[in-house]
């Protein structure tokens, strides 16, 4: 879940001057918020490959997205005396829903086009087997069933009206163990490469300057607090300054933020996880299924391991998913070296480290026996949601990295693994970092204006106007205003093409 470390900047210096690091969706949704609330600020981004949202934005390193809490299972967790913790599963549904309503303002202004481009509505499902499982599936929906964000969910436990929603998953189907499943139509594909790409055409026609091919070397603070950022293209080095930095780079923000020296990059590792898919190639197959399906993680497997069976849509061609697995890579980004995890450790985060590497030793395990499965194999844990399924009907394809943030905290220690996004920003301001992953890309907007409070709190009073009209629910919660929520929900579902 989202933390932001750090708030406000001891002066009142108006910013003007902004440097983003990495052409991803963070960035990307990051300055089009700074260009809607002042046209004036001067915005230049950094970006190491050929073109925007290529790394952990991209529609091919992510099995599923989307994410608003309507079928993550992790995102409810049980708790001792049985009953059904729902505040994580609240949050990101409250945090997805300010992102549906910027990009309607962005459609309905005319700052993006074609929203089926990007987001396309599908079925959100959740399913499990077993009796345990199946009563943890019944009391997670009654759980959920009266909070306005979840209306409309279904449960169900019948063997007709599941082949109803999920055939292809029932096909077949000859285990004796009783098998469950949640369904809400609400739901949404979101394909962020997409949505990625489409914000840094509309900003460069408003006069960013985005440079691809530059690889940011350095990033350090000038005697008069501005940031200068070290940058290399075509073998030469050029120095760009800015009153305000951020680090969006992905697995390699956490470099960066080691680079400038602020006291708040310190005691913070990262844990590189790679993954990989399965996607049909039998357009048959693909046809068979509408719907994104997550189950629950095995025991003992962490989070990043729910299996999900997704419907996805890139390239305005339906496609069909199934993942992840997990490997492990020392890379921080799929491009990145593979020295990156050991130049990470540095002399104020080694013990952090090696207490991580000490308490995660399941962990470990997990992803030894994730890099030793076979095709096969994979193709096996996908019968447990295809039975019939057929190997030669499925391609593996590798996924993006993702860098887990290790930190000391209060409730867990030194060395904990955080799951989850965080936002990691100077005292005064001037610089902020985007660490982690999922829910990440999602939750962007809530992200980004968080940052925005956090590091422009002398225009931010000012802003607030502006910000009302992009995002009309900001400062308030959804779920305690059942009409709020229906209203706005419909109307960003008209604007985005998901009425039907």
């Amino acid at each position: 879940m989202l933390q932001i470390r750090m708030v406000k900047m001891s002066n009142s210096k108006m910013k003007k001057d902004v440097i983003l690091i990495g052409a991803g969706i963070m960035s990307a949704t990051l300055g089009t918020i700074l260009k809607e609330l002042d046209p004036t600020i001067t915005i230049k981004v950094f970006e190491k490959l050929d073109k925007a949202g290529e790394e952990s934005s991209n529609e091919w390193n992510n099995a599923g997205t989307g994410h608003a809490a309507l079928c993550e299972l992790n995102y409810t967790t049980e708790k001792a005396d049985g009953s059904i913790d729902i505040t994580k599963a609240i949050n990101v549904n409250e945090q997805f829903q300010l992102s549906r309503q910027f990009w309607s303002y962005l459609i309905e202004n005319g700052l993006l086009q074609n929203p089926q481009d990007f987001i396309m509505p599908i079925p959100h499902m959740s399913m499990v087997q077993g009796a345990d499982n199946v009563e943890f599936l019944k009391k997670r929906f009654a759980a959920l069933i009266d909070n306005p964000l979840f209306e409309g969910m279904e449960f169900s436990e019948d063997e007709e009206t599941l082949k109803e929603w999920i055939p292809v998953i029932m096909e077949g189907r000859t285990s004796p163990e009783p098998i469950a499943a949640t369904k809400i139509d609400i739901g949404t594909d979101v394909n962020f490469g997409a949505l990625t790409r489409m914000l840094f055409d509309n900003l460069e026609k408003q006069g960013v300057e985005v440079h691809y091919n530059h690889t940011v070397k350095d990033v350090k603070r000038t005697n008069d607090g501005r940031w200068e950022v070290k940058v290399q293209a075509d073998g030469k080095l050029a120095y760009h300054t800015a009153d305000f930095t951020f680090l969006g780079a992905g697995g390699g923000s956490l470099h960066l933020l080691q680079k400038t020296g602020i006291p708040e990059s310190k005691h913070i590792g990262g844990f590189p996880v790679s993954g990989l898919f399965l996607v049909c190639n039998n357009q048959e197959v693909v046809e068979k299924h509408h719907a994104k399906v997550y189950g629950k993680a095995a025991v003992g497997a962490p989070p990043m391991s729910v299996p999900h069976l997704d419907t996805r849509y890139i390239d305005g061609k339906k496609s069909l998913l199934f993942g992840p697995f997990a490997g492990f890579s020392p890379k921080f980004l799929k491009t990145g070296s593979n020295m990156d995890l050991i130049s990470s450790v540095k002399p104020n985060n080694v013990f952090t480290m090696l207490a991580a590497g000490a308490k995660e030793m399941s962990l470990t395990k997990y992803l030894i026996q994730q890099l030793m499965l076979s095709k096969d194999q994979r193709i096996e844990e996908l019968r447990d949601f295809i039975p019939t399924a057929k190997a030669e009907d499925w391609d593996v394809v590798v996924a993006g990295q993702r860098v887990q943030v290790i930190k000391d905290t209060e409730k867990g220690g030194k060395g904990t693994l955080q799951f989850g996004t965080e936002v990691v920003t100077s005292q005064d301001g001037s610089v902020a970092a985007l660490l982690g992953a999922s829910p990440g890309a999602s939750t962007a907007v809530k992200v980004m204006l968080d940052i925005v409070e956090t590091c422009f709190p002398a225009q931010y009073e000012a802003w607030q106007p502006k910000i009302k009209e992009m995002v009309p629910s900001y400062g308030q919660k959804l779920m305690d205003n059942r009409e709020l929520f229906k209203e706005i929900h419909a109307s960003t579902a008209k604007s985005l093409g998901l009425e039907n």
